[in-house]
C-alpha cells in the first residue's frame, strides 16, 4: 500500500502496528514542524494516522494545555493526537484546516476516520469480511490482493447525467469515500458515519453594511494568512473574477510585510485568438488579471496562453494522478500548465478561490425569493428593478430566481427555453441508452431540488464540494500543494451567518465582496458583469479525427457500449461543427456532453483493460 501511494508523499515512509491493525504514512513535508513528524503515532494503545495542516495550532495546544516549548518541535499531527487523546470523536469540532485521518482506539476496539468540512483532504475505504482497509487514495487499496479493480459503471453514469455525488460511493467498487465533514466509525459490529460538521443557522447582525465588509476583509486575511504558513514565494491561480482576484490581492498585501512575492498565473487562449465568447462570457482574462497585479509591486504576473495541447492528449495520466474519471478535460489542461510552472520556479504552494461562489463573492440571489416568500412585495420589486436596470440580471432571469422553486419543472424547462440563454433545461439531455435515460433524469432532477432559501442553497452547494482527489493529484505531479482560502471554515461560516441582503444590495449581486474590496482591486474587475471562460480556445486542439478514434475504441468496449448512447456521441462528432463554438448548445455539447462522456468511457476502458 504505502509503495502505491509513495508519489502521494515522496520525502519519508513509515508504517507500525498495534494488535490487530497496521497503519502507515507516506509524507510529503511542506509545513516547518513537518521535520518533526514521526508517523504514525502510537501510545497507550493509541494509534494515528493522519494528513493534517492544522490552522489553530496555537488554540489547540492552549486548550490542551500543551506547552509552548514542547508545541515548538510538534507536527501537526502530534497536536491532532494529543486532541483525539483528550476529546476522541468530538475532536474534529474543534479543528480548524484541512485534514484526514485514521484513529485506532485499542481499548474500545474501535477505529476513527474523519475528513475536513470541505473535502481538501482524500479518504477512502474497502469493507469485507475479517478486513477493513482505508488509503488516502484508491490506488491504496487497489495494493490489497481482496479488493477488487473494477470501475463502478452506475456512479460513472450517475456523473454522466449530471447527478451530484452524494452518499460514499466511489468510481470504484468496493471502494467508499469517506464523506467530507463526516465521522466514520468502524467497529466490530458495523460502520456508522455521521456528519461533524454542523454549522449554527446564525445570523451576524452589525450596525453598518461598512462593518460588514471590514469583517469579511479580517476573516480573508486571516484565512488566506493561514494558507501562508511555511512559505517564502507562493504562488496563486488568478482569473479576471471576484475570488481568485480577492484572495491573490489579500496575499500580495500579507507577503508584502515580509518582503515576499505573490507569482500570479493566468490561464489565457493564444494571443490572436479572435474567436468569440459565449453571451456574458469572456475568453480571455489577462487584462483584468494584469490590472489586479499592476497595484501591488509584489505580484510578479505570469500569462500562460494556449499551447495547442488536447483535452485527449493527458487522459491516461489524469487516471494516474487523481486515481478517477478527469470529467472535465478541458480544467485539466490548464491547471497542468499552472502546476508545471509553479514547479519550474521551486514553489511549493499554489493559492485559489474555488469556494468563493458559496462563500465572500456568493451573489445573493436567493434574497429575491426570500422577499417574495415573505410578503415583502415592495422591497422585491424595488431590488428586482435595479437588478434589471444596472444590467446584472433579465426579468425572466430574475422570475426564474424568484419562483423557479415553486413553478412546476415543464413551465420551468418552457420559460428557460425561450429566454434564458444557456437553455439548461434543453442542454441537459445526457448520451446515456434510453432503457437508463428517465431514472436517471429523475435522479437529476431530485439532486437538483435545491431550497430556495440563502442558507440552505449554500449548504447544500458546500456539502457536495470534495476536492480532495484533485489536490492529491496536484501533489502527485508536481509537488504542489493548493491551498483554498476560501474553504475556510471560519471564512464559510462567517459568510453564512451574512444577511443575504448583504450580498444582493443595491441591485448589485456579490455586492459585500464588491464593496469589502474596493481598495484592493480594480473597477475593471469590481465592475465586470460577465464572466470568465477558461481555455476559451479549447476546440482548436480537438479535431473530428481523433474525437471518432476515441468512439471507436469506446464502441468496442462492451461495458462501455452499453452505457452510453455511441451513436449518438458518433452523430455529433460526424456533425463538428466549421464555426459557432461560443454558441451554447454547441458549448454544452461538445466541451461537456461529448467531452465528459469520452472522458468517463476511457476510464472504464482503461481500468478493464488492467484488471484483465
Amino acid at each position: 500500500m504505502l509503495r502505491a501511494l509513495s508519489s502521494y508523499g515522496a520525502d519519508d515512509q513509515a508504517q507500525c502496528s498495534c494488535g490487530e491493525i497496521a497503519v502507515g504514512r507516506c509524507l510529503t513535508r511542506l509545513l516547518p514542524e513537518d521535520i518533526y513528524d514521526s508517523g504514525p503515532l502510537c501510545s497507550n494503545g493509541l494509534l494515528l494516522s493522519a494528513d493534517v495542516r492544522l490552522d489553530n495550532r496555537d488554540e489547540l495546544v492552549a486548550a490542551l494545555c500543551l506547552s509552548r516549548e514542547w508545541a515548538l518541535q510538534a507536527a501537526d499531527s502530534a497536536i491532532l493526537f494529543a486532541a483525539l487523546e483528550r476529546w476522541g470523536e468530538r475532536a474534529p469540532d474543534r479543528l480548524i484546516g484541512d485534514y484526514a485521518f485514521a484513529f485506532w482506539e485499542s481499548s474500545k476496539q474501535r477505529l476513527l476516520l474523519a475528513r475536513d468540512p470541505l473535502g481538501e483532504r482524500s479518504l477512502y475505504f474497502h469493507r469485507a469480511k475479517g478486513l477493513f482497509g482505508f488509503a488516502s487514495m484508491p490506488k491504496g487499496l487497489h495494493a490489497l490482493p481482496d479488493v477488487p479493480y473494477a470501475p463502478d459503471l452506475t456512479r460513472l453514469a450517475h456523473r454522466i447525467a449530471q447527478v451530484r455525488a452524494s452518499g460514499s460511493r466511489s468510481f470504484y467498487e468496493g471502494i467508499e469515500r469517506v464523506e467530507p465533514g463526516h465521522l466514520v466509525i468502524v467497529t466490530r459490529e458495523g460502520i456508522v458515519a455521521r456528519r461533524h460538521w454542523n454549522p449554527q443557522r446564525r445570523v451576524l447582525r452589525l450596525e453598518k453594511p461598512e462593518e460588514y465588509a471590514e469583517a469579511l476583509c479580517e476573516v480573508l486575511d486571516q484565512a488566506v494568512s493561514s494558507r501562508l504558513r511555511g512559505v517564502t514565494d507562493v504562488a496563486s491561480q488568478l482569473s479576471g473574477g471576484l475570488d481568485s482576484t480577492s484572495v491573490t490581492a489579500a496575499a500580495a498585501r500579507l507577503q508584502a510585510k515580509h518582503g515576499r512575492r505573490v507569482v500570479a498565473f493566468t490561464s489565457a487562449p493564444r494571443a490572436d485568438y479572435d474567436g468569440r465568447s459565449p453571451a456574458n462570457r469572456f475568453g480571455d482574462e489577462s487584462s483584468h488579471a494584469a490590472a489586479v497585479a499592476a497595484l501591488y509591486d509584489n505580484i510578479e504576473h505570469v500569462v500562460l496562453r494556449s499551447d495547442g495541447r488536447s483535452p485527449l492528449a493527458d487522459l491516461d495520466t489524469n487516471i494516474r494522478l487523481y486515481d478517477k474519471p478527469v470529467l472535465n478535460a478541458c480544467n485539466a489542461v490548464w491547471m497542468a500548465r499552472i502546476y508545471a510552472c509553479t514547479q519550474a520556479r521551486g514553489i511549493r504552494v499554489l493559492l485559489s478561490g474555488e469556494v468563493g461562489n458559496a462563500t465572500i463573492s456568493y451573489n445573493g440571489r436567493a434574497l429575491l425569493a426570500e422577499m417574495f416568500a415573505s410578503g415583502q412585495l415592495a422591497r422585491w420589486i424595488r431590488e428586482s428593478t435595479r437588478l434589471t436596470r444596472l444590467g446584472w440580471a433579465s426579468w425572466p432571469g430574475v422570475l426564474r430566481q424568484t419562483m423557479g422553486h415553486w413553478l412546476p419543472r415543464e413551465l420551468l424547462a418552457r420559460i428557460e427555453r425561450r429566454h434564458v440563454t444557456s437553455s439548461a433545461a434543453g442542454l441537459r439531455r445526457v448520451p446515456l441508452p434510453k432503457s437508463q435515460l428517465k431514472r436517471f433524469e429523475r435522479l437529476r432532477q431530485t439532486a437538483d431540488d435545491v431550497p430556495s432559501d440563502s442558507w440552505g442553497f449554500r449548504m447544500q452547494w458546500l456539502r457536495h464540494t470534495d476536492r480532495g482527489d484533485d489536490n492529491m493529484a496536484a501533489l502527485a505531479g508536481w509537488g504542489i500543494d493548493r491551498r483554498d482560502p476560501t474553504s475556510d471554515r471560519r471564512l464559510v461560516e462567517f459568510c453564512l451567518a451574512v444577511p443575504t441582503e448583504q450580498y444582493l444590495r443595491d441591485g448589485v449581486p456579490s455586492s459585500l465582496l464588491r464593496r469589502a474590496m474596493r481598495a484592493r482591486l480594480p473597477a475593471v474587475v469590481l465592475n465586470e458583469q460577465r464572466k470568465g471562460l477558461q481555455f476559451a480556445d479549447w476546440h482548436e486542439s480537438l479535431t473530428r479525427e481523433s474525437m471518432l478514434v476515441e468512439i471507436d475504441r469506446l464502441s468496442a468496449c462492451g461495458p462501455v457500449a452499453e452505457r452510453l448512447d455511441i451513436p449518438r456521441l458518433r452523430a455529433s462528432v460526424n456533425d463538428w461543427p466549421r464555426e459557432g463554438w461560443e454558441r451554447p448548445e454547441t458549448l454544452h455539447l461538445y466541451r461537456t456532453v461529448l467531452l465528459r462522456s469520452v472522458s468517463a468511457g476511457h476510464f472504464v476502458r482503461r481500468v478493464l483493460e488492467q484488471k484483465r
